[in-house]
Parts: C-alpha cells; structure tokens; sequence
C-alpha cells in the first residue's frame, strides 16, 4: 500500500513538474520577447503591441475589446505577426479562428499546450480541443481532436462560448 502511495506521489510531482515548465516556465520566456503587432485573446499578457480579448481582464496598453473572435475589427493583412498564446483550444471552432487570425496578419504564432503537459492538454473543465503536439511553439495549426466530455461538463458549468 505504501508503494501504492508513493508512486501516486512520484506521478502527481511529475505532472506538477511538467505544468509548470511548460506553462510557467516556458510559455512565460516566449510571451516575454513582446515582439508581436497583435496579441489576441491577450488575457493579462502585453504582447507588445495592439492586445485584444472577449473581456478585459487588467489594464493593457493598446487594448481593445471585441464581441467575436471569428470577425476581428482590423483590416486584412493590417499585422505583420499574431500571437495567440493558449487560446485557440478553448474555442469552438479552431480553423475557422486559424482563418480569420491569417486574414489579419502575414504571420501567425500559436503558444500550445503540448500532450507532455497532461494538466494543460486534457483539462476538460476549460479546453475543448487537445493538439497533438510536443512542441508549445507552431507557426501553423497543428492536428487537433476534441476533447471527450470537455462539451458536455463545460455546458453544465456555464462556460461562455464565442460563436
């Protein structure tokens, strides 16, 4: 039993380990270069240029606030890079997002949960799509599946969904 203990132990601390590497750690070095014209779904992170979101959580510099993530108010092309760090797996449809992120600029930069980050990758009560990805840094959308049961609980739990 205390093997049993242990090793559950042993598996939560690598778990927790992973997390915070790939989300603390990481995620943190990328978003700090601050070398992006637009930031969408910026939360409380200033990308370095113009920050936009569904919902303004802190006070950013050139912040602008949009109803809809799949009809971006700038024109086509106005961006030179897009960072979209940790977002595109909580909305509902991704390419159609993927669509409307490379109309508005030439480049666009996803910061993905990797499957290694299991905390992150499966986390149902926030995400609907799992990436099928080891890497947190992609410059095209990689393959994706939705998450099982993730629609479902976060009907229940009252999570707003953009169109």
């Amino acid at each position: 039993m205390l093997y049993f203990f242990a090793l559950v132990a042993t598996v939560t601390g690598i778990i927790v380990f992973l997390h915070w590497y790939s989300y603390g750690y990481l995620k943190s070095r990328i978003v700090s270069r601050r070398t992006w014209d637009l930031n969408v779904c910026c939360g409380t992170t200033d990308g370095g240029g113009v920050n936009v979101d569904i919902v303004q959580h802190s006070d950013l510099p050139n912040f602008v606030q949009v109803d809809n993530v799949y009809r971006l108010p700038f024109a086509d092309r106005q961006f030179d890079t897009v960072l979209c760090s940790h977002t595109i797996e909580h909305v509902e449809y991704p390419r159609r997002f993927d669509r409307e992120l490379r109309r508005v600029a030439k480049e666009v930069v996803y910061v993905l949960p990797p499957v290694w980050d299991i905390a992150a990758a499966a986390n149902i009560w926030e995400h609907r799509w799992l990436f099928l990805t080891l890497r947190k840094v992609h410059r095209t959308l990689p393959r994706c599946t939705p998450l099982p049961f993730a629609r479902k609980l976060q009907a229940r739990i009252g999570q707003r969904v953009t169109a």
